[in-house]
């Protein structure tokens, strides 16, 4: 079985994600869920074929050490067609799963995103975190609003991604694009050369430990813009993930000065039944707010979300709610 021919197929169907192993047919990601269209397995030496065709010897050797391994994979050059790849050993044998990238960034209306979010791209700095469960589209939201700065401001854009998976052209912005494992070692060194690279906005791909998240709070009170995603239930999980860090009071501090808004996202099945629609829970943070985050009460916050809609707040009910009365879903999520 080729490769080609599984990807060509998944694209046909609109799936975003591919699953491969030995002695299983290919299984596809389509509309949040999981199916198997292809009736034929895949053997081992299929296997074997398709991991050596894909991944460069360094990722290769590093598979090999490691038992996984993380990289972005062009498959098209003529359009160019990018992919997302974790390739990993289970029960001895290889496996893989491939994210299947669009070809285009969209823009922040078609995607949907709030206008309170949108507005706050036009901020010299601070912080502005988008987080949600995995697979529910933040690095594309995040690469929208990059893109949309891209257009319209002459700043110097410096991303930390792993691995990288929209290509930007610079176009009014100078962007410069760093990979984790390729580029630079882990995001807390790249975050820590960031600062003396002349930037004016910061997209850190993910944070995913303590180092990295109090030196992206540190970037952003130095004067920069700093997009970043993070993997938790809900906007006020993603504040109580930062005030859990050690030395909490400086983080406190730290974080109601620099903190512009968090997002959190979800994924629904659109109500003709083909493709999915983001819904966004959005908390904005104003003087209310960043005392609540300085003297700790986080309880307090989510009743603050409910009745802060001037501000551009909403919770994820009210976001579901609202492409419900527009028929966007349907009646049952």
């Amino acid at each position: 079985m080729k490769l080609e021919e599984i990807l060509h197929q998944a694209e046909a169907l609109n799936a975003s994600d591919i699953h491969l192993s030995v002695g299983k047919v290919p299984f596809f990601r389509i509309d949040g869920e999981l199916r198997s269209v292809i009736a034929s397995t895949i053997n081992a030496l299929e296997m074997e074929t398709i991991v050596a065709g894909i991944l460069s010897k360094q990722d290769y050797l590093f598979l090999t050490e490691h038992g996984e391994v993380d990289c972005a994979w062009q498959w098209s050059a003529k359009p160019i067609k990018r992919c997302r790849i974790n390739a990993y050993r289970q029960n001895g044998t290889y496996a893989m799963a491939i994210r299947l990238l669009p070809q285009d960034i969209p823009a922040c209306d078609q995607l949907g995103i709030p206008r309170s979010l949108q507005h706050l791209i036009t901020a010299k700095s601070g912080l502005l975190l988008c987080t949600g469960a995995t697979g529910s589209g933040k690095s594309t939201t995040l690469a929208s609003l990059v893109a949309e700065i891209n257009r319209t401001r002459a700043v110097h854009i410096l991303t930390m991604e792993d691995p990288v998976e929209y290509r930007y052209t610079s176009g009014k912005a100078l962007i410069h694009q760093r990979e984790i494992g390729r580029d630079t070692e882990n995001f807390t060194s790249a975050l820590k050369s960031a600062l003396r690279e002349d930037p004016d906005v910061l997209l850190v791909g993910e944070l995913r430990d303590a180092a990295s998240m109090a030196i992206t709070l540190t970037a952003a009170e130095t004067g920069h813009l700093v997009l970043a995603t993070m993997h938790t239930k809900d906007s006020i999980s993603c504040i109580n993930r930062f005030l859990h860090l050690p030395q909490q009071e400086i983080i406190r501090l730290q974080l109601a000065e620099t903190l512009l808004a968090v997002s959190s996202q979800r994924l629904l099945p659109k109500a003709e039944g083909r493709g999915r629609i983001a819904a966004f829970e959005v908390l904005v943070i104003n003087d209310a707010l960043r005392n609540l985050i300085r003297e700790g009460k986080t309880q307090q916050l989510a009743s603050y979300m409910e009745t802060g809609g001037r501000f551009g707040m909403r919770t994820m009910s009210d976001a579901v709610n609202e492409l419900r009365r527009k028929r966007e879903i349907g009646c049952e999520k």
